[in-house]
């Protein structure tokens, strides 16, 4: 199949998150078995505007702020220029609309949707536009099929509109050459708790923190690391600084993978207390590694976390239930190796190849049903 797909980052953006891992991971195994991918997406400073990487064709043009506005004179040109046989359109931001203006067999592959959630991340005005932008998407895509990473995307979507027969699951993967145990690697001397990830307001990270107040009460030795980067940044360091744990927090900015996974590995606990998930794809990617986790109660990380054996959930937003189950594993070996154990088992069951060619297998229906 020649097949063109379509996404708001790549992975080399900056901005590039888990939908950009989930993607492109799926594209290069279909490289690999023989079919040619274009992904267009939008730039940013200083990129290439076309290269090739690991076999994926990658075009670039806008930017973070225009490119819904400048993609479809982009696609339209693209489209008639090349034979594509299929169209993958991920929407993880504000959808594209395709079928408005493209004659392409479609697939509509949905992480998650902001709906609501937008609001909590920046302000009303911008909240609105993306918010508004996701309504009409069930008129404009219907009849087409969707492609999601957990039942709770499922469920999101079938509520809006998209009948459940119209609608896919595929869970992701994992890189089981990078994400996995190492016996020559210990835990931390001190107990550490780990938040692995962007740094944006809906993520939560801010309830982390406060939890993490909470911790030192009553194990004053513990520490908290946080990985990643992203512009809520200044406001959670302003906030440890205001609680007086400075010296007991770090903010390591990026990092590269091999730190990433050793950081991964030696934490005592990895959290992600976010507000809304497709997935949680650093959960399995810490239970891979031989570290228990606690996440939020919430759409999607309920589907990556399984509570009482993987690791533990809680109520988004409850600070004491978060300090306390975070406490519960610091201070229980035996619980901690348990759920490590489990977490092991769980994540054995997810895997890149076999989430490719399930994809694979779904693009040959749409290529024969759409006929």
């Amino acid at each position: 199949m020649k097949i063109l797909a379509l996404n708001w980052n790549d992975l080399k953006n900056p901005y590039a998150g888990g939908a950009e891992v989930h993607l492109e991971e799926l594209l290069r195994r279909l490289v690999r078995r023989g079919h040619d991918v274009t992904l267009f997406c939008s730039g940013y400073k200083d990129c290439r505007p076309e290269e090739t990487i690991k076999g994926i064709h990658i075009i670039r043009r806008g930017n973070r702020f225009n490119f819904n506005l400048v993609a479809p004179f982009h696609l339209r040109r693209l489209a008639k220029e090349n034979r594509f046989d299929l169209l993958v359109e991920d929407i993880n931001k504000i959808p594209f609309y395709t079928p408005l203006y493209l004659d392409l067999k479609t697939l509509v592959v949905v992480p998650h949707l902001f709906a609501t959630t937008v609001f909590q991340e920046i302000n009303f005005v911008l909240g609105s536009y993306i918010f508004l932008a996701e309504r009409p998407m069930v008129t404009v895509y219907r009849g087409l099929p969707f492609n999601v990473i957990s039942q709770s995307t499922a469920d999101d979507i079938a509520k809006r509109g998209v009948p459940r027969n119209n609608i896919s699951v595929i869970h992701c993967g994992i890189d089981r050459d990078t994400y996995k145990v190492d016996p020559g690697v210990a835990k931390y001397d001190r107990p550490t708790i780990l938040y692995l990830g962007r740094l944006k307001k809906y993520k939560s990270i801010q309830h982390l923190i406060r939890a993490f107040v909470l911790i030192r009460e009553q194990l004053p030795e513990s520490r908290l690391m946080v990985v990643g980067t992203g512009d809520y940044l200044s406001t959670l360091q302003s906030l440890v600084g205001s609680l007086n744990c400075n010296e007991h927090v770090e903010f390591t900015g990026y990092v590269s993978q091999e730190e990433k996974v050793e950081r991964m590995r030696r934490a005592h606990v990895a959290v992600l207390p976010s507000l809304k998930e497709g997935w949680g794809l650093t959960n399995i990617e810490a239970n891979a590694v031989g570290t228990t986790v606690v996440a939020a109660d919430v759409p999607g990380l309920r589907d990556s976390v399984k509570d009482g054996s993987t690791g533990f959930l809680y109520p988004y937003g409850n600070i004491n239930q978060l300090a306390e189950k975070i406490l519960m594993i610091l201070t229980d070996d035996q619980l901690r190796v348990r759920l490590e154990k489990g977490g092991l088992e769980w994540a054995d069951q997810f895997d890149w190849d076999v989430a490719a060619g399930k994809f694979e297998a779904l693009l040959h229906k749409i290529m024969d049903e759409q006929s």
